[in-house]
Formats: C-alpha cells, sequence, structure tokens
C-alpha cells in the first residue's frame, strides 16, 4: 500500500485557480499564429464547470479488429479482465472484457455486406465501413470513446448545437423489455466517435442491451484481475491542436485542465504540444497531442499521424489502486503473449527522484518502483505513479498507460458522511517523466528503424 508523505486533501473551493508549471511555446506551420500555448510553468487551472451536458464518466471504449474473440482474449489475458457479454451478427461481432469500471469492446465486421450494412449489429454500425477502417489504419485501433451521460437526447443537441459533426443519430437501446436506454454518436477527431450513452435506472446488464451475458465454465470471479478499476484519461493525436480543442470546446463546453509544449518534453526529437480537456467533475480528461517539427527526427506524434494513416487515440490510461500488484502481473501475463513495457528508466533517474519529488514516497515504495520500472510524478496536490506498454501491435501507434494516483482526497458530495473521493487529474499528467518517457520512445523507434 502507497503513503504520501506530503499533506494533501484539502477540500478547495469551486473556481480556485492554481498555477501549474513550463515554458516557451514550440511551433508547428499550421498552428503558430493560432495555438497560443503558454507552456505547462505559465498555465493557470481554474475549473469553470461549464460543461453543456451533464456527463457520468467513460463507460466504455471500443476498437474495431480482424477477429473479436482473439483480441479480446489477449487484452483479458494481458490486462486481467473478465470476458462479460457478446453480441454476434451478420454484421458483426462484439465482444466485452470488462474489470472494475473498465470496459474494452472488440468489434469485427462480417465478411459480406448482404445484410445492407446494419444486420442486427450496434446501432449505427456498418461492414463495410468498418473494413475500410480497418484498412486504413492497419487493423486494431480505436473507433469509439463512450461516455455516459444524464440524457442522450440532450447531450447529442448541445454538441451538434455547438458545431459538431453528427454520425449516429440518438437511438433507443432495447433489450426486449421496453426502452433500456439510448445511444448517439458525433465526430471527436479522425474517424474516431464520441458515443454518448445512457441506460435506464435500474438496468442490469453485463455491458448494453443486445449482448448476451457470458462466462466461462467454473469460472470463479472472486480473484479481482489485476486490480485495473477505471479508464483515467484517453489520449488523441491531431495535425492541429489549435482547432481541434476549439471544437471539441464548444460542442462539449470541457475546460482546459493543463497544457504542455515541446520544451516541456525535455528532448531535441520529439517535438509535441499537448492540451488537456476536461469535463466539470474532471473525471473524464481528453489530452490531445500534436506533432511540432524542425527536429533532427520526426516527432513520435508525426510518427503516429504517418503509421496510423491519420488522426486517432494514441492511448487509453488506465486506473489501479495499487499500480505495483498491477504492473507485476502485467509483467507476468507479458511472458505468455499478454503485453510489453517499455524499457525502464535509468539508475540516474532513480538515483534523482527522491530530491525531484520531495521525499513524497517511503523509501519502500520507491525502491518497489525501480524494480518495476515505473515512473513517478508529483505536482502541488499528489503523485503520479505511471509505466506505459510499448505499442499493441506491429505498427508504432496505440499503446497503454498504467496509472496510480496518490493523495487529492475530497468529501464526496453523494455519499455518505465521511465518505471521500480522488479528485481528477491529481499529481498531473507526469510533466517530470517525459524527457525519460521520450527518450525511451525515441529508442523504441530507433530500434524499429522508424527514421
Amino acid at each position: 500500500m502507497l503513503q504520501i508523505l506530503f499533506s494533501v486533501g484539502v477540500r478547495l473551493p469551486a473556481g480556485r485557480t492554481t498555477a501549474i508549471a513550463a515554458t516557451a511555446t514550440a511551433t508547428t506551420p499550421a498552428t503558430a499564429a493560432s495555438t497560443n500555448l503558454v507552456g505547462f510553468d505559465s498555465f493557470v487551472r481554474e475549473n469553470p464547470r461549464s460543461d453543456r451536458f451533464e456527463v457520468l464518466g467513460f463507460h466504455h471504449v471500443e476498437l474495431l479488429c480482424g477477429d473479436a474473440a482473439s483480441a479480446a482474449g489477449r487484452f483479458a489475458h494481458g490486462l486481467g479482465l473478465d470476458l462479460v457479454a457478446r453480441r454476434d451478427s451478420a454484421a458483426c461481432t462484439s465482444v466485452c472484457a470488462r474489470s472494475g469500471d473498465v470496459r474494452f469492446v472488440f468489434t469485427a465486421p462480417g465478411a459480406d455486406d448482404e445484410d445492407g450494412g446494419g444486420g442486427g449489429g450496434a446501432p449505427g454500425f456498418d461492414a463495410a465501413a468498418a473494413r475500410q477502417f480497418l484498412a486504413k489504419h492497419g487493423g486494431l485501433a480505436v473507433r469509439a470513446v463512450a461516455v455516459r451521460v444524464a440524457d442522450v437526447g440532450a447531450a447529442y443537441a448541445a454538441c451538434v448545437d455547438g458545431g459538431a459533426t453528427p454520425v449516429l443519430a440518438p437511438t433507443a437501446l432495447d433489450d426486449g423489455s421496453g426502452d433500456d436506454g439510448a445511444v448517439a454518436e458525433v465526430r471527436l477527431y479522425g474517424d474516431v466517435v464520441l458515443r454518448l450513452l445512457s441506460l435506464r435506472d435500474g438496468w442490469e446488464g453485463a455491458h448494453l442491451p443486445g449482448y448476451a451475458e457470458v462466462a466461462a465454465p467454473g469460472a470463479d470471479a472472486s480473484d479481482g484481475g489485476y486490480g485495473i478499476a477505471r479508464f483515467d484519461h484517453i489520449v488523441g493525436n491531431v495535425w492541429s491542436l489549435a482547432p481541434t480543442i476549439a471544437r471539441l470546446k464548444a460542442m462539449t463546453g470541457f475546460h482546459e485542465f493543463a497544457e504542455f509544449t515541446a520544451e516541456d518534453v525535455g528532448t531535441v526529437d520529439s517535438g509535441l504540444n499537448s492540451m488537456v480537456l476536461a469535463s466539470n467533475d474532471e473525471r473524464v480528461l481528453l489530452p490531445v497531442n500534436e506533432p511540432t517539427y524542425g527536429t533532427r527526427r520526426r516527432s513520435q506524434i508525426q510518427t503516429y499521424l504517418v503509421h496510423h494513416g491519420g488522426e486517432g487515440v494514441q492511448h487509453i490510461a488506465l486506473f489501479t489502486d495499487d499500480i505495483f500488484r498491477t504492473v507485476a502481473a502485467m509483467r507476468n501475463a507479458g511472458r505468455r503473449g499478454g503485453f510489453a513495457f517499455m524499457d525502464a528508466p535509468s539508475a540516474e533517474y532513480y538515483r534523482e527522484l527522491p530530491a525531484r519529488i520531495g521525499g513524497a514516497l517511503e523509501a519502500d515504495a520507491l525502491a518497489k518502483a525501480e524494480e518495476l520500472g515505473l515512473l513517478v510524478d508529483r505536482d502541488d496536490q499528489g503523485v503520479l505513479i505511471q509505466v506505459f506498454t510499448r505499442p499493441l501491435g506491429d505498427r508504432p501507434t496505440l499503446f497503454l498507460e498504467i496509472i496510480q494516483r496518490v493523495g487529492c482526497m475530497l468529501d464526496n458530495p453523494d455519499g455518505e458522511d465521511g465518505e471521500q473521493i480522488q479528485s481528477g487529474g491529481c499529481g498531473g499528467f507526469g510533466k517530470g517523466n517525459f524527457k525519460e518517457l521520450f527518450k525511451s520512445v525515441e529508442e523504441f523507434e530507433r530500434s524499429l528503424e522508424l527514421e
């Protein structure tokens, strides 16, 4: 169990501002005049609670793939997920794997279009379009980021009124017992959609209406998997940051939570600009990155954009309450077909770490972090511990982050007396780790001869 050694958890008044920390703006040809990033050191965080509709949290991420059962099985093994539901139709096969509040849905299109594209698949699903998506993006890739909202119709209308590109109008979800919920979609970036989802109060099911619950014979779900608890943040890579952020803010009302520039990265070759958007409760966090140019090597963001075939989800951060347990289990699973991690930081990184984080973690926790190759950082409120997988497929595109945040506990306004919850984004996003992380990314890309 982690113990934090500096004072956190003071309840902050609404609208408080906190200076966060970083540097001069790096520019790109597309956004030099319009991004106006001030960098980590100069950014001042405030929460105007400006959401245009009520957001309840992340619900699931859907990935398109060539074989749903195989992809779901690999994630279940690699992350300690349970295979909980599936949907079979002429149009597609979808499998849902779950741990805590994390749901990954893997969807593979059918082989023909005799059904006209829908064929009993999920609302709005088109098999031909899915096959084109897979061909364009090189296989496994994120198609939808789903958030639960209080009212799908109101959320969809607010997004479209704010300039969003509509993809799927509000559609009822019916499990045969009546109106069980609704779903709608608008464009997020690239070929990724923001899926707006609501479920009827009291609806119970393994995933969504239309999915059949599955369980392996004799399975015991009491082991709790590897401890993956929820989605922390989901990161997109785009060609041009400023117009993307302006569009997302206009359609959702989300506010700016943090920003970073190439100067914050700490290497000469991994240029990027980044901005994090957040919902009112700062539990739905959507960082967006763009590449910068003029370095000796191609920016890692540009490398993603080239190999992914355009804009899309770069990585998914998964929160755990015990990162030591989670990563140890994942490393064991990685030997048998799970996920491999980026190379561990240098010995110098761990020698300098206690002074850099001001003694925020006990010595045994720091020793364990070094043993497992974890990165540690802190902001003015809490501590962040993180580690990144290598890309999940053959291309240097989608990867995962495992993350634990320590501190920043607040009274839960919706809970019982004395119940506390952690504020969103506690500990920041690892600005102090960027240099070490991106050096590792650069070395990995060199090993693939991606110059």
